[in-house]
């Protein structure tokens, strides 16, 4: 079993100071709403929130982007917003984050995409999403492509955050796969099967299980708790590998881990670190984030995939869309603070 050793993550983490990364996708802000329930409704059978506070967070390829300046890195956002108070808020909230926003572009035609959680006691209540999911237009993409070849050339890696949303078409991946191979930049996606798009050729995929198995277009009916023993599961890797030809395929499995695949070696299963499980969302953006970071801070696949495993582990133990410190992340191998 293949480790992290503290100074070889210390030194990936003083590389990682010295980064660029640019993140281009779905923008969203997160609200949240907080308070406690302490009786039904006498209208329905819901409950009552009584609220005590809220909070807004950078969503999507925001927190992505959020989630590497936490670490150190620098990065710039590119994306689409609407002209609306919600794109004021979240632009405020990067300023704050030292995330780079040079690369949003307004358009009249939507809604910046608005998740909004009701949370009582830890627990998320309902979600109401305000968006607009239609695909983008020429005219918003060439203006969008026009952003992303001013940041790109300063990038050491660009990882794409598809959520669904619109903003990741085929013409903008196929436009930004040609540039990043022209500059030999490294390019991550986390995909969504539920938007069709040709990802052959890219740096990294970082697919869940149940995104992996739907990417391979194939049923999930068995489990193993051994994910090396999984014959389904190796099945949809060796697919995946053989139809998309990534250079790295990182599979999550919540509880039970990552799978590193790569074309010619065996997978490669690193077990959770998570000690406590309290709320997995943005998880995924962790995940694309810290690997994405550790490979420009110069790590390994297998280093890399240690790393993220840890920052993901740090974060589900946290309320809401969280990041990863460097002294959180080092606390999490056993090192002091």
């Amino acid at each position: 079993m293949a480790t992290l050793a503290l100074p070889r993550l210390r030194a990936l983490l003083a590389r990682a100071s010295g980064t660029r990364i640019l993140v281009v996708g779905d923008v969203m802000l997160d609200h949240f709403v907080w308070g406690r329930v302490t009786r039904v409704s006498p209208e329905a059978p819901v409950p009552v929130v009584e609220f005590e506070r809220e909070s807004f967070m950078p969503g999507g390829a925001a927190n992505v982007a959020r989630n590497l300046t936490d670490l150190g890195a620098a990065a710039e956002l590119s994306g689409v917003v609407g002209r609306d108070p919600d794109a004021a808020r979240l632009k405020q909230l990067l300023t704050a984050q030292r995330v780079g926003s040079s690369g949003l572009v307004a358009s009249s035609d939507r809604l910046t995409a608005t998740k909004t959680r009701i949370v009582a006691h830890q627990q998320q209540v309902v979600r109401v999403d305000r968006e607009t999911r239609g695909g983008l237009g020429a005219t918003t993409i060439r203006a969008l492509l026009r952003r992303i070849d001013v940041l790109l050339p300063q990038a050491d890696a660009v990882s794409v955050g598809d959520y669904g949303k619109g903003v990741v078409t085929q013409p903008l991946l196929d436009a930004l796969k040609e540039r990043c191979r022209a500059q030999g930049k490294w390019l991550s996606l986390d995909p969504k099967p539920v938007h069709q798009l040709d990802l052959r050729g890219l740096s990294l995929l970082t697919p869940n299980r149940k995104e992996a198995f739907e990417l391979a277009g194939l049923g999930d009916t068995t489990r193993n708790a051994d994910p090396s023993a999984d014959a389904q599961l190796m099945k949809v890797a060796e697919r995946l590998l053989a139809d998309l030809s990534p250079a790295l395929l990182l599979i999550t499995l919540g509880e039970l881990g990552m799978l590193l695949c790569r074309r010619g070696a065996a997978p490669y299963h690193i077990p959770t670190v998570a000690q406590e499980v309290f709320d997995v969302s943005g998880a995924g953006d962790t995940v694309i984030a810290s690997f994405t970071l550790a490979i420009a801070a110069g790590a390994s696949p297998v280093e890399a995939a240690i790393f993220s495993n840890h920052a993901a582990g740090v974060v589900v133990g946290k309320v809401g869309t969280a990041t990863v410190t460097p002294e959180e992340l080092v606390a999490s191998f056993g090192g002091a603070r």
